[in-house]
């Protein structure tokens, strides 16, 4: 695939949009100051989720007042945002573990172009980790240790050999079938919960094999798609379909996605 100059431009403006928003995140996280409200859904909001997505919509106001913009806190992700050029922002994926001082969060940051991510950064400051994506370009990370290197997925070819991960296990209960996800946990060799962002980034790198969740929202896992399938791997639905807003994820990959979707659908409630 020939890269497109204007998706590395657009994957270098996202690199100075997680700078920005690593500044204020890392400035509040463990503050004691911090002011948290609940949402209708009554997840949890602070002041440094509306300040970082503030600060982003400001910089692409400036940066590409043509775009569209959908963040999680001050909305705008519809029909409409599936069409042309439209940011989707989470600015901080993992507020429960922010707001208890665990160092698992990130800023999510996608460019979805006709409705299909092109360009994903995930920037996680307490872990020192980031990773980013633009289509035909690959995928890389970086650590604390390491400026920049290209990530790929893992070669495993069974589920018995496979490492999965998930969220609150709980939430297959409500949202899918908790046998759907135990069945295919007992196929696999290892589990855990590394949750939200962090499990689809470790997918991509190849240190785990699958990454499932039963409930998300579009902002949750636009640039995990971009991320997972640039690495070699393959993202979907919970159902198969490749689409970040079809409300659930798995991660893999690639060569065990089509096992584990046989075990999900066959455990289904």
């Amino acid at each position: 695939m020939i890269v497109s100059h204007q998706y590395l431009q657009d994957r270098q403006l996202a690199a100075r949009l997680a700078d920005a928003a690593d500044r204020i995140t890392t400035a509040r996280f463990t503050a004691t100051d911090l002011t948290v409200t609940s949402k209708p859904d009554r997840t949890p909001v602070t002041d440094a989720d509306l300040a970082v997505e503030d600060a982003i919509r400001a910089i692409l106001a400036d940066e590409r007042p043509s775009d569209a913009i959908a963040g999680e806190e001050r909305g705008g992700f519809d029909d409409a945002a599936k069409r042309g050029r439209t940011w989707v922002l989470d600015p901080i994926d993992g507020t429960k573990n922010f707001l208890r001082g665990v160092p698992v969060w990130a800023t999510l940051i996608a460019l979805v172009v006709d409705g299909t991510p092109v360009v994903g950064m995930v920037s996680a400051p307490a872990l020192g980790r980031r990773w980013w994506a633009s289509e035909g370009d690959g995928a890389f990370a970086r650590t604390s240790e390491v400026r920049e290197r290209p990530i790929s997925v893992s070669a495993v070819g069974a589920l018995s050999d496979a490492y999965v991960s998930t969220t609150n296990v709980n939430t297959w209960s409500e949202y899918h079938s908790r046998e759907a996800y135990l069945a295919l946990q007992e196929a696999c060799w290892e589990n855990r919960a590394f949750g939200d962002f962090w499990q689809h980034c470790l997918v991509a790198e190849g240190a785990i094999d699958l990454a499932a969740e039963p409930i998300v929202n579009p902002w949750d896992v636009a640039p995990m798609q971009v991320i997972v399938t640039e690495a070699g791997g393959r993202f979907s639905d919970l159902s198969g379909v490749a689409a970040f807003d079809g409300g659930s994820a798995l991660s893999s990959n690639g060569a065990l996605h089509d096992a584990a979707l046989k075990v999900l659908a066959s455990h289904e409630g």
